[in-house]
């Protein structure tokens, strides 16, 4: 009998569900909303409820929408943003205000507790690329600790977003090992928890109170089996095979591993671009690199390190231009599909020089990577009282040049660890333009693989379900019979010359921007 795979995968802003085959094709796809709520002091919350609820009606719908019956599905897989989960002692939310309980992952509110974290000069920190980041678990958790004591005192449950989705699920208390290497303080080839660090930061009665897991929960296999209540909440039935979750971008990664020719004995390196960008290397080897997540191991491939570098703002600072723009003799706001025409038009009119004058650091959420700076802000170089719908395309266009100038660095920063892959596997709403895929090759100079796959997210979380109900053998051979080419986009160096131009000016820029928060004090 044919068997099919349901993955999930719950983004900043909404929760998608996609039915898949075992060679990788997608027979349907829905979109569930997620209630986000943005308040002051880089705060970020969602309620987990809500999004468990937005999962089942995503799931539900891909199922009816795929023709597929409910009894001929095999394995079920979760992805998720590093969100964090709290709940209390009775397993009821616990209520940050306004019946939320998740912290959202783009959340800074803890800049203070990730300086005192980066302060230690623990081990650890040398896997994270020397700082710790206010997005990462432990600072957001040394904020409710200090901030908020009255909900420190009541706290029974913590954890990343997938692994409480599957918990939802399953019933099961285990912590992926992709969630609690890559997020938390867990370092599987030094023993596990860190409880040394976290000693040192008066967190030491994290594990107990917060209820983690004293080991990780392997990638590639099963976490546990759905539950009857959370198989009628989802329209599945109850005893399905459970993945363990991954973090969304690692799931991208997963997705991406089979198109690369030595996916299983050399380097694969991805670029997820959508709100953020998420620059993944999976390596034999470990790499440590300044202002670069990880190494971390056993995350995406068993055996296998992961390094992550990324652009906190990415199809968000391209919204912040849509958003901002005055532009006149406009009915309405124009969407990226528009403003993407009429660049396409003036390249190629103009070349690679349009736009030439405006230059940005896209930073308006901070710099994650490469200079480990949460406190920085984007920079606009060049604007005139232009507000022309050319002006704005000139604009849209060069801070995609610069997301793709980001890459860049963070890809040498890469080599400079000792990473060899000469291309580049991209996916994401972001990398889905063809202009803006021949953008990353131009900038970067490697090729860009393009897979077949329309969610190469979905696709990575249905790998880890295929294997975790024993439809492949193993998550490498999964990612090789279900990961498809479609093309193969290589660099133009006629454009060479330009876009490394504009990295000088780039990097210039960066030196400024620091100079002038020196001369602030």
């Amino acid at each position: 009998m044919p068997a099919y795979l349901v993955a999930v995968d719950v983004g900043t802003r909404s929760a998608r569900a996609g039915v898949f085959d075992t060679s990788g094709a997608m027979l349907a796809r829905a979109v569930v909303p997620l209630a986000l709520t943005d308040g002051p002091g880089a705060r970020a919350e969602y309620a987990s409820d809500q999004i468990w609820a937005a999962v089942c009606s995503a799931v539900q719908a891909a199922v009816a929408g795929s023709g597929v019956a409910p009894a001929e599905i095999a394995g079920l897989g979760f992805d998720a943003t590093c969100s964090l989960v709290l709940r209390d002692r009775t397993g009821a939310p616990l209520d940050l205000g306004g019946g939320r309980d998740t912290i959202a992952w783009y959340d800074h509110r803890a800049e203070a507790e990730a300086k005192t974290c980066t302060e230690t000069r623990h081990r650890l920190i040398d896997h994270l690329g020397g700082t710790m980041s206010p997005e990462m678990q432990t600072p957001k958790l040394m904020w409710l600790k200090a901030q908020r004591p009255e909900l420190w005192s009541r706290l029974g449950y913590a954890r990343d977003l997938a692994d409480d989705l599957t918990a939802r699920a399953t019933g099961a208390t285990a912590a992926s090992a992709c969630a609690l290497a890559a997020k938390w303080p867990y370092l599987p080839d030094h023993g596990g928890w860190q409880r040394d660090f976290l000693a040192a930061i008066d967190l030491e009665d994290l594990l107990d109170r917060a209820a983690l897991p004293d080991s990780a929960a392997p990638v590639d296999r099963p976490i546990g089996t759905l539950t009857p209540r959370a198989a009628a909440e989802l329209g599945l039935p109850p005893g399905l095979p459970v993945a363990a979750g991954l973090i969304d971008a690692y799931a991208g990664a997963l997705g991406t591993v089979g198109l690369h020719p030595a996916a299983t004995t050399g380097e694969c390196l991805t670029l997820i671009a959508g709100t953020s960008n998420c620059i993944m290397a999976i390596t034999p080897r470990p790499l440590f690199a300044r202002g670069l997540w990880g190494p971390s191991r056993d995350t995406v491939l068993p055996g296998f390190w992961t390094s992550e570098g990324g652009q906190s703002a990415a199809g968000a600072a391209l919204e912040y231009v849509l958003d901002l723009w005055p532009a006149t003799g406009l009915a309405a706001r124009p969407d990226h599909a528009t403003v993407l025409a009429l660049i396409a038009e003036a390249l190629a009119a103009q070349g690679p020089g349009f736009g030439a004058g405006l230059d940005v650091l896209p930073d308006f959420n901070g710099n994650r990577s490469p200079l480990s700076d949460a406190a920085a802000r984007g920079v606009v170089s060049g604007l005139s009282l232009d507000r022309s719908t050319e002006g704005l395309a000139a604009l849209y266009w060069r801070t995609a040049v610069a997301l793709a100038l980001g890459v860049r660095q963070i890809v040498e920063h890469l080599q400079a660890a000792g990473s060899r892959a000469e291309s580049l596997a991209i996916a994401g709403g972001l990398a889905r333009p063809p202009l803006l895929q021949q953008l990353f090759a131009d900038v970067t100079g490697l090729r860009v693989l393009r897979s077949e796959a329309e969610d190469v997210v979905l696709l990575g979380t249905a790998i880890a379900a295929a294997t975790a109900a024993g439809l492949h053998s193993d998550l490498p051979g999964a990612a090789r019979a279900m990961a498809r080419l479609a093309t193969v986009i290589e660099p133009d160096p006629a454009r060479r010359e330009t876009y490394d131009r504009d990295y000088r000016v780039m990097l210039r820029m960066q030196e400024h921007r620091a100079e002038l928060a020196a001369l602030r004090g």
